[in-house]
């Protein structure tokens, strides 16, 4: 089982930054896949960055060049780095975790942290 628990949420003003941290139960070396999604109100959720176990790492392009993700692994820990936010990137941000065993795929999910961006 693994437990992951995001922070780093809040309000920001149009143009800010916020840094988002996803804190893993489990040496983060055994997931396969880290990521970040995102919910806004009214909309399905999206994947908004993915970072593998080799540290290769994709992006919405609604967010290239202005979110980066990496990983810690001496901490456990997977950032989302986001800057020059936009209104529309508020919504309730998830992070995820995959795992690829013997016997399947395993997906784990955080409790979401809530950013508002503020025009």
């Amino acid at each position: 089982q693994v437990q992951l628990v995001e922070s780093g949420g809040g309000l920001v003003q149009a143009g800010g930054s916020l840094r988002l941290s996803c804190a893993a139960s489990v040496n983060i070396f055994s997931i396969d896949v880290m990521a970040w999604y995102r919910q806004a109100p009214g909309k399905q959720r999206e994947l908004v960055a993915q970072i593998a176990s080799g540290s290769d790492s994709n992006y919405a392009d609604s967010v290239k060049g202005r979110f980066t993700i990496s990983r810690d692994n001496a901490k456990n820990t997977v950032y989302l780095q986001m800057n020059s936010l936009k209104p529309e990137d508020t919504a309730v941000y998830y992070c995820n975790a995959v795992k690829i065993t013997w016997s399947g795929r395993r997906t784990y999910w955080g409790q979401g942290t809530q950013v508002t961006v503020s025009s």
